[in-house]
């Protein structure tokens, strides 16, 4: 085993086992911007929110990512642009297994998601989906193919109901003292 596959194997225990569970967010977006810059410093994360190789993501600014969300880096990029809100209980994939594939082969690709996304809570994103700018993927949602900007989705599989009606000129400003 190497000292790269060990060492963060490590530090993807110490974060998702015992600092997400730390009541402070100041603590935990120390801990995770440690190791990984491109974690933007006005980001939230909140409490027992799961990231897997969370050097492999880029959080821009103002992004509030709520409790219980699992954000999976295993193996390729999360990106996700400013201003972007996204609910609890939101799993975020960049691996998934071919359901023909009599090896149970694995199949993956990054995940992209533009600026003043609005992605309710309990979503579903699977591996290889951009969203872009603007659009809203509805609460229980399962998004398996590209969003459009502006676009709102909703159901299992999302699609599209109608388009988004904002200029996207706000900022999210969210400052959870022990959450």
């Amino acid at each position: 085993m190497s000292m790269n596959l060990i060492g963060g194997s490590i530090l993807n225990y110490c974060y998702n086992n015992l600092i997400s569970h730390f009541p402070s967010h100041f603590v935990r977006k120390s801990f995770l911007r440690a190791f990984n810059k491109n974690i933007h410093s006005t980001a939230v994360i909140l409490m027992h929110s799961k990231l897997l190789n969370f050097w492999k993501i880029e959080i821009g600014e103002s992004v509030v990512i709520n409790q219980n969300c699992v954000l999976d880096c295993r193996r390729y990029k999360i990106i996700i642009d400013n201003n972007t809100d996204i609910g609890p209980y939101t799993r975020i994939w960049t691996l998934g297994h071919k359901p023909d594939s009599e090896t149970h082969e694995l199949y993956g690709g990054d995940v992209n998601i533009s600026h003043h996304v609005w992605i309710a809570s309990g979503v579903t994103i699977l591996p290889g989906v951009n969203i872009g700018k603007g659009a809203v993927i509805a609460a229980s949602s399962v998004v398996h193919k590209n969003v459009q900007e502006l676009d709102i989705v909703a159901g299992n599989p999302a699609s599209f109901i109608r388009k988004r009606k904002n200029s996207l000129t706000y900022t999210l400003k969210f400052n959870p003292i022990l959450e």
